[in-house]
Order: structure tokens, then sequence, then C-alpha cells
């Protein structure tokens, strides 16, 4: 049985259905990533597999039907990092990441010794150590994004559901984003699933893609594994035309370059392609 499993995945916002039909499966101790266009649905999915959204279908983490549970039990299952944490007044860092233990908290509970230090752990992860009292509000954009990515990382859920957590980092902090991600979901029986911006960070850090176009999921790729002439052709109807190489850095680790094309018979491939 798979970790996690969504059938049937139909939502959308004031009667007009933005995905629909959405069925795949997540194994645990993998990350991956969701592909696609500006308004392909992206951030509706993620929405709708951890119950912020109304949905049609369902959702089955570990055997468990997630639609239905009482919103505390949900949040302790699944945590969620939007696009942006909506966070408005000033409180300190080290207390938005603690924000995370509240579904195992009882009403006025306050947060235990173990708890704050697993939050600290987090925030040096992160790269945010001793940043612990200063002022959540006065972060970067960037360093907002890490510190509600250290709370997700000691929240001790399940399933991990990221809305294009690399969109306000630099270079280094997106691939050190993905790196901690990949930590996270190996350690235990979790996963991650996350919305990316980036195609050639998401072939390099992702165990596998979902590419989204048009609400519905136009193909699934293994980018340690498939031939990259059937990577191409998928990721063109995505793109455009593009190629993909295999290239090493200096220490010889292998990694994917994606590079845009523009021969005209490599376009209109792309376009028959995406139009089966």
């Amino acid at each position: 049985m798979s970790f996690f499993c969504a059938s049937d995945l139909a939502a959308g916002y004031g009667g007009r259905r933005v995905i629909e039909g959405v069925s795949f499966c997540l194994e645990a101790s993998r990350v991956v990533g969701v592909l696609g266009a500006n308004g392909s649905g992206k951030t509706t999915l993620i929405k709708a597999v951890c119950g912020i959204l109304p949905h049609g279908g369902s959702c089955v983490l570990e055997g468990r039907r997630l639609e239905g549970l009482p919103p505390k039990e949900l949040a302790g299952l699944c945590g969620y990092i939007p696009q942006r944490s909506g966070i408005s007044i000033g409180i300190s860092v080290l207390d938005v990441v603690l924000m995370g233990q509240n579904p195992r908290l009882r009403l006025l509970e306050r947060p235990s010794g173990g708890m704050k230090e697993r939050a600290r752990r987090a925030l040096s992860q992160v790269g945010l150590k001793g940043r612990e009292e200063e002022n959540y509000l006065e972060l970067s954009e960037g360093q907002k994004q890490l510190c509600i990515l250290a709370r997700a990382l000691s929240s001790g859920g399940k399933l991990l559901l990221l809305d294009e957590p690399e969109s306000a980092l630099d270079f280094l902090h997106r691939y050190r984003t993905l790196e901690l991600l990949k930590e996270w979901a190996g350690k235990e029986r979790r996963a991650v699933m996350a919305a990316l911006h980036d195609p050639s960070l998401s072939l390099n850090c992702c165990d596998r893609l979902l590419l989204l176009s048009k609400g519905r999921i136009l193909a699934e790729l293994s980018p340690e594994t498939d031939p990259l002439e059937e990577m191409e052709e998928k990721l063109s109807a995505l793109y455009g035309p593009v190629s993909l190489q295999r290239c090493r850095d200096r220490s010889g680790q292998e990694q994917l370059v994606m590079l845009r094309e523009t021969a005209k018979e490599l376009w209109n491939g792309a376009l028959e392609w995406g139009k089966k």
C-alpha cells in the first residue's frame, strides 16, 4: 500500500473548477515536486490535499482518509507552508516556529522545554541560529520563508505540503531548502510534496515530478532513471522546446541541466505531444 494516495481530486473557487480528475500516489521517504505553468492549478492542488480548500475526491494517508478528520488532528498529520505566511503581528522568530506544536498542545498548555529545543535546532538547520528573539516581521521575505520552514521541520507531521517554498530564496538557500526536505523525509516514514517554480531545481532535488497542465496531471517523471529524450518531450509540453543534459560538477556528482531550444521542429513536436 502506498504511503499517500489522492483519488479523483477536484477543486476550485466560486464554482469554477481549477483542478479535476487528479489522482496520484506518494511513497514514504520521498520528495515529489509539482511543476506547471502559472494558472495550471499547483496551489489549488496543494490546498486541496492539505484540506484548506473544499474538494471532491479523497486523500488517504497510511490508510486513513483525511477528509472528515478534526482540524487539529489533520494539522498534526499534514504540515502546510504557503507562499506567504499571513503573520501580521510582531512576535518572536522562536514563537513562530513553536506554532507548529499547537496540534499537540491542550488548551492554554505552553510548549515544553523539549519542544523549544527542537524549534531552536530547526532554526539552526535553516540558517537562523541566534535570531530566536528577533521580531519575525523585521525579517526579509526569504528569512520569513526559512522561519516557516523551520516550523514545519520541527512540527512532527507525516506529510509536508509546500507552495513554491523557493520563490523568495536565493540560489544557495533554494538548494539547501530542498536538501533539508529530503533529510526530513528520509529520517522517518513521511513524505514531502512541493509545488515548485524552478524546473532545474526540481529535476536535481526531487525523487519524482508531477507535471500539471490545465488542472490535470499531464505526465510523471523520475529524473534519476527516465531517459532524457522522454523527459525532454514531456517538459517541452509545459515550457516550450527544451533540451536536457547530464553534467558533472567538480566533485563528480551528476546533475541535470535544462536548456531552452528555439528550433521550430522541436516546438512543433512539443505541441503535438501536448495534444495527446
